[in-house]
């Protein structure tokens, strides 16, 4: 099966790249205070409390290049933040993931981890060596619903999938070992 033929014009394309910059937390040109007040617009988008404790794990989870754990997260965060609980931080990340501000991954062992998201519907290629995780278009699954509808009669009404394995990196990494 062949992917469509698809055009990336320059809007589209600076666009993705400023939002996986703005996703990491690396605005070129923008104040730290507009990434605030965008993620409190979305904390607050379903009706959530906006809170000092949820902006600050939003920018921390927004600012990492890979998946994190909450335990992983609340190492980092504890030097700067003494009073901000582990279970605060738990709370705080689900609560992301219900309002589609990250998705939670599964690691080895059931641990969970966590990656911040823009609000466009993807899925993810998780590394399972350096956790890095990086998005997937959802036009690219296009021809895969496609096949399932025709093949199988079923209209999906949503999907999400996640890919794991090892990015070029850590795959270069192993070769040379």
């Amino acid at each position: 099966m062949s992917l469509p033929n698809t055009r990336m014009t320059l809007n589209i394309l600076l666009r993705i790249i400023l939002e996986n910059y703005e996703r990491r937390g690396i605005i070129y040109g923008v104040a730290r205070t507009t990434t605030r007040t965008a993620l409190a617009k979305r904390i607050t988008s379903r009706g959530r409390r906006l809170t000092k404790q949820r902006v600050i794990v939003a920018q921390a989870l927004a600012a990492e290049r890979q998946s994190v754990s909450a335990q992983e997260l609340h190492e980092r965060l504890h030097r700067a933040y003494p009073r901000l609980g582990l279970a605060t931080i738990y709370r705080a990340l689900e609560a992301q993931v219900e309002a589609g501000m990250a998705t939670r991954l599964e690691r080895p062992g059931h641990v969970s981890a966590y990656v911040a998201c823009v609000s466009e519907h993807h899925h993810h290629l998780v590394c399972t060596s350096c956790q890095r995780v990086e998005d997937v278009d959802e036009t690219i699954l296009r021809p895969v619903l496609r096949g399932i509808r025709d093949r199988h009669d079923f209209q999906v009404d949503h999907e999400r999938l996640d890919f794991y394995g090892l990015c070029a990196r850590c795959r270069r990494e192993q070769a040379a070992r």
